[in-house]
């Protein structure tokens, strides 16, 4: 049996055990999704069309993995001006695998949900764990811990100057003015240090949270901020 589901404003004729990439859906790894918007389905010659979709057909599929499309260049240019822009685009996409064609629907709260209490319960466990060590240790070894308290303590005063003095002007980098300083702190970013650490998937958050696609790889503020933290 094979359907045509639309999705993302574009249709894509499925059968079960395909993967397809989609626009991306808001799903976790290993969760179920439903699409409703199954504009026909079939078997043969025993073809249904909807108008313009099928009611109460269903298509069933498991979120294989989240990513990012292969990078598009937009480059605009003005005849006989300076005006010009150049602008790169990565399509957030759903990789999925039809698991079942459902004519008759599906219920959407039945659907399966990634697992995700057995990490929350391995923490637990290893924090339950530490204090059992503390207590079940001996009363003469409190002596040794009197003298371990004092290192303990200057290496807690360094940390509080390292916060007080960890802001930095970020409007030094090329391409950040006041109100992206201010968008960049609200962001939790307030040192050049920080900004120079961050990871490709950092980089990507960060430029959700400033609404700004492709500004930090464009303004090369990585590499200033590697310089300026010197």
């Amino acid at each position: 049996m094979y359907a045509v589901i639309k999705t993302g404003g574009k249709q894509y004729k499925v059968a079960a055990n395909d993967e397809i990439v989609v626009e991306k859906i808001d799903a976790n790894e290993g969760d179920e999704h439903a699409f409703e918007d199954v504009l026909m389905f079939g078997e043969g010659d025993d073809v249904t069309v909807g108008v313009p979709t099928v009611k109460g057909a269903a298509v069933v599929g498991e979120v294989v993995k989240q990513g990012k499309g292969d990078k598009v260049i937009i480059f605009k240019k003005r005849q006989r001006s300076t005006y010009k822009r150049k602008k790169g685009h990565r399509q957030l996409e759903t990789t999925i695998k039809i698991t079942a064609i459902l004519p008759e629907g599906v219920d959407v709260k039945k659907l399966k949900k990634a697992d995700k209490k057995t990490k929350s319960e391995e923490t637990v466990v290893i924090k339950d764990e530490a204090p059992k060590a503390k207590k079940t240790a001996p009363k003469a070894a409190e002596a040794p811990k009197a003298k371990a308290e004092k290192p303990a303590a200057e290496k807690k005063a360094p940390a509080k100057a390292a916060d007080t003095g960890a802001a930095d002007d970020l409007t030094k980098l090329k391409g950040v003015g006041p109100a992206y300083a201010k968008k960049l702190n609200e962001a939790g970013i307030t040192s050049f240090a920080q900004l120079a650490s961050l990871t490709p998937e950092g980089v990507t958050e960060l430029e959700e949270k400033l609404n700004a696609s492709g500004r930090v790889e464009r303004d090369g503020w990585i590499e200033q901020a590697k310089e300026l933290a010197k």
